[in-house]
């Protein structure tokens, strides 16, 4: 006999969620694993090439959608929440602003979330064995083949908004998920309703025009996708409209009317570390891969790597307002081991002493 078959499941979900919360979790909620609709509309995604070098993406193809492939015998998911806006970080829009700044997405300036979720969420499951005995589960993150944001839906943690994010009525859209894949019948919630309404302000706000029609984003154009996930050359075109973001992109969803319920982050680790809010593009590209490595490690920007990370400020000083500092801390760089970077920084160059109607140097 299991567990589940001699304990109050009403019960053990009223405990999950009083657990939860005392780990810093805004809200959990329970659904089928059951996402035909959600299934269909990944397929197409793919299909289209939307995923660009996110290969993986395809790889794991519907596995993504059926849970029970990932963790046999999972029958419930639970969904957790965890808000992660940095309280006194600097104004995302002050930043975004200041051309000489380098802009970091609110989730990554403090420690990575990865870890932080995981742990929580595995603790969560472990205390709740300690009380009902052994149940099978599996805890996940984003970094597994799950289809989060559909199954947070069911769970009535929110809605799927035309920007592709989940947003909650009572918490906007800055905020964490993980799961839970359980064995465990859990009396499941009731599916989120949609609140866009025709409201369609993160569609012209994102800088790339990523967002291509309500509900489908395309990520070749996505600044997230290409400072985070494409470690190639970022297409020139785009490179403009990148701007000084570094780390990510927050636009559709500073934008986004709901966002004025979004809430301070409990934990502590999500706090601003390194200043990261508001330093400038010259002191980051200065910075040696040892000084690099010694700063991000423990955030989630650590992910990216040195390269992919000086990638990106290259292009961020190629858009920054022209002074000699600029020119000087490329010029510095333009002998960089990697390929990839000395391209980027000779586009910057040329792109600033055209702004600044400097003859070009060398091979500029």
């Amino acid at each position: 006999m299991t567990a589940a078959s001699i304990i109050d499941l009403e019960e053990v979900k009223r405990e999950l969620a009083a657990r939860a919360a005392a780990l810093g979790f805004a809200a959990i909620g329970v659904a089928h694993i059951e996402i035909p609709e959600d299934e269909r509309h990944l397929l197409a995604w793919l299909a289209a090439g939307y995923h660009g070098e996110m290969d993986y993406m395809e790889r794991h193809g519907v596995m993504r959608s059926r849970p029970q492939q990932l963790a046999p015998g999972t029958v419930r998911v639970v969904s957790a929440r965890m808000d992660y806006w940095p309280e006194g970080s600097a104004a995302p829009e002050a930043v975004l602003a200041d051309g000489a700044l380098g802009y970091v997405s609110r989730y990554a300036l403090g420690r990575d979330y990865h870890k932080i979720l995981r742990r929580a969420l595995a603790t969560l499951a472990q205390q709740l064995a300690q009380r009902i005995g052994p149940f099978g589960y599996r805890v996940c993150v984003d970094s597994a083949p799950v289809l989060e944001k559909a199954l947070a839906r069911n769970a009535g943690l929110g809605w799927i908004g035309k920007h592709t994010n989940l947003i909650a009525r009572d918490a906007g859209s800055y905020f964490f998920l993980g799961e839970i894949l359980t064995d465990l019948a859990l009396p499941v919630d009731e599916r989120a309703s949609a609140h866009c309404g025709t409201c369609e302000a993160c569609i012209p706000a994102c800088p790339t025009g990523a967002i291509v029609a309500p509900y489908r984003l395309d990520a070749r154009r996505c600044i997230s996708y290409l400072t985070i996930e494409h470690h190639s050359a970022i297409p020139v075109e785009l490179r403009p409209a990148i701007g000084n973001r570094i780390f990510g992109c927050d636009d559709c969803q500073l934008v986004c009317p709901w966002n004025k319920f979004a809430r301070a982050a409990a934990h502590p680790d999500f706090k601003v570390r390194h200043n990261l809010d508001t330093k400038e593009l010259t002191e980051l590209f200065r910075w040696t891969e040892t000084q690099w490595e010694e700063r991000m490690r423990g955030s989630a920007i650590h992910r990216l790597g040195f390269e992919c990370f000086s990638r990106n400020v290259a292009v961020a000083l190629g858009n920054a307002p022209t002074c000699p500092e600029v020119i000087r801390v490329l010029e510095d760089r333009r002998e960089d081991a990697s390929p990839l970077v000395r391209e980027h920084v000779e586009w910057a160059l040329k792109r600033q002493r055209a702004l600044s109607g400097q003859a070009p140097h060398r091979d500029a």
